[in-house]
């Protein structure tokens, strides 16, 4: 019986994903879960689509949608009058296009596949969510009015930083969002805004995206055991680059 692992945004940084591929020794066996935001940020992140199309067709992957994989699949399909282009570059942007121009056409377009099938969040038999960033209706998943939220949102996350820990969740005060799943997985917004380089939980939501988009390592997380591996910091894989920095 394998393990499941889920794993934080990776911003385009191949050489981490290796890494944490390497050092938490995973197997066939493993189911992994990928939170979103593969792009945009380090040097490779075509190149991370790829890895990523390709481990899906040898074991068991769970793909969730990131914002910024939106962003790229608006642009890939030219579908930029929605979104502030010169915003998306300051904010990794700028290192997809440029990795892209070396990109045939044909691949391109499947990634253009791959990025239409990435889902908007995974719930799993054990009450467990796997989501990007969050959702804003007080009854779930499945009542959301605006689906863009699953990852776009940072209320969730806002809202479990700020609770008192001495509440109690069977009280009416208690934000009714945070007692609907037993743990909800997320990525979106780095822990490092808040000192930190590993997954952080607050209340029943796990937060795995340890900065790697800026000087913070890739994180990799057994759900079952909590117990995790990181790569290097980012910035130290890429030395020569800025990443999101």
């Amino acid at each position: 019986m394998g393990r499941t692992l889920v794993i934080g945004d990776i911003h385009g940084g191949l050489r981490a994903v290796h890494q944490i591929m390497e050092r938490a020794q995973v197997t066939r066996e493993d189911q992994l879960i990928f939170l979103g935001d593969y792009v945009d940020g380090w040097s490779e992140s075509p190149q991370v689509i790829d890895f990523l199309m390709d481990l899906g067709q040898k074991q068991n992957c769970i793909f969730i949608k990131g914002n910024h994989d939106e962003l790229l699949l608006d642009w890939l399909e030219g579908h930029t009058e929605n979104f502030n282009e010169k915003m998306w570059f300051m904010h990794g942007g700028e290192a997809t296009v440029l990795a892209y121009e070396k990109i045939a056409d044909e691949t391109k377009k499947k990634h253009i596949q791959f990025l239409k099938a990435l889902q908007n969040y995974h719930h799993d038999d054990q009450n467990r969510l796997f989501i990007h960033a969050g959702f804003t209706n007080m009854n779930g998943i499945r009542f959301e009015h605006f689906p863009k939220l699953f990852y776009w949102d940072r209320t969730l996350w806002e809202t479990a930083l700020s609770l008192d820990e001495r509440l109690d969740p069977k009280s009416w005060l208690y934000p009714k969002r945070l007692t609907l799943y037993d743990e909800i997985y997320i990525g979106h917004t780095p822990v490092t805004r808040i000192g930190f380089t590993t997954p952080v939980q607050k209340a029943c939501v796990w937060n795995v995206d340890t900065g790697a988009a800026f000087k913070g390592p890739l994180t990799v997380m057994d759900v079952d055991s909590k117990q995790f591996w990181q790569s290097e910091p980012l910035h130290e894989l890429y030395f020569n680059e800025k990443g999101r920095n």
